[in-house]
């Protein structure tokens, strides 16, 4: 028997529902800003001996909502998992970001990929939502996630991070049938692994399309929209994940709101560059937002930031359906008592919104 949840703000945010306080949750809320973390990681010895332990993962997943009253928790992990566990050889060299031993460039490099099995090669993500919704004993919900096709195929071509992923992006516009096989065995993938962390306990789920925004126009619902709605479509026929709500997080990616807002989701994360008014607007009201606070404005001082949590929940109004959230993750730089300092003003001005 489930325990009930103690805290259903963002759930009832996600549905359109009104709620009493707009609820508040940040990308990359456990992290290298917050020094018990770190300390954590010195322990794990590196980041991947970090995530895969489910019990350390439990640890850091936690560590934000001791500090401050988030209204979520999000599943510690990494968004490329899935190509690890396709056996491409994931390591992450210090200061210089994730790195492929193996990257996919040829024909014979994408027909070696599978989905990989969820509860073998992956046993360690769904163990550690299983932990983490034990542990959270329903004080808040648990956030399961994955990175895009799109943002996956960045990488596993690439073999590493870029600032313009020439190489994936070539594969596109050289091969356009080998992208598409990659991306179809992606979204497969990617539909398996949030349908299995669904099924392991978490009750919302997001898909980070980190490079989404780099594409242009056609291209984007080429090769990254049209991936995520066929996840969208997998999920709603799955027994575990038919109910839980989906987050498309596509960054640099505004101007295809309206389009993003038909794939049946239930929510948009939307980045820094768009005014909410307008980006609800543009969806018309038929699905929530979540954002979109700059996250470099945490490094302004206290005052500034509650003046930028303001005029961000004045933007939405009073209406339902927002989740407050950065347009981007936390950076290691950030002050903690700056992120308490947003969150409290989150809970305390949407109050008063909604007693105007």
């Amino acid at each position: 028997m489930s325990i009930p949840l103690k805290n259903d703000h963002l759930l009832r945010a996600l549905r359109r529902e009104p709620v009493d306080t707009t609820p508040v949750w940040v990308m990359r809320q456990a992290g290298r800003y917050l020094p018990e973390y770190r300390a954590t990681r010195a322990k794990a010895g590196s980041f991947m001996a970090l995530a895969t332990n489910p019990e350390l993962a439990c640890e850091v997943t936690l560590q934000p909502l001791e500090r401050y009253e988030l209204d979520a928790a999000i599943l510690f992990s990494d968004i490329l998992t899935i190509p690890d566990a396709m056996g491409l050889g994931l390591s992450f060299a210090q200061g210089e970001g994730p790195q492929f031993a193996h990257p996919v460039r040829t024909r014979a490099d994408v027909e070696r990929l599978g989905v990989p099995d969820m509860e073998g090669e992956l046993r360690y993500v769904m163990d550690a939502v299983r932990v983490i919704r034990r542990e959270l004993a329903g004080r808040v919900p648990l956030i399961g996630f994955s990175g895009s096709p799109w943002t996956l195929a960045c990488y596993m071509v690439e073999g590493e991070g870029s600032r313009d992923f020439a190489t994936a992006k070539a594969m596109c516009w050289n091969e356009p049938a080998l992208a598409h096989q990659l991306l179809d065995t992606l979204a497969r993938s990617v539909a398996a692994y949030l349908s299995a962390q669904a099924a392991a306990g978490a009750q919302a789920l997001m898909i980070f399309d980190t490079w989404g925004g780099m594409l242009g126009p056609s291209a984007y619902r080429e090769f990254s929209l049209r991936y995520m709605a066929q996840i969208a479509d997998a999920l709603k026929s799955d027994a575990h994940a038919r109910e839980v709500p989906l987050i498309l997080f596509s960054k640099g990616a505004n101007a295809h709101l309206a389009e993003m807002a038909r794939t049946g989701c239930a929510a948009l994360g939307v980045d820094w560059t768009i005014d909410l008014a307008d980006a609800r607007e543009a969806v018309s009201g038929k699905v929530a937002l979540q954002g979109n606070l700059d996250p470099v404005v945490l490094r302004a001082n206290p005052e500034v930031i509650r003046r930028e949590v303001r005029r961000v929940l004045d933007s939405y109004g009073n209406h339902p359906g927002h989740v407050f959230n950065l347009g981007h993750g936390v950076t290691p730089e950030v002050d903690p008592e700056h992120v308490k300092v947003l969150v409290d003003e989150v809970h305390a001005y949407s109050r008063v919104l909604r007693a105007a």
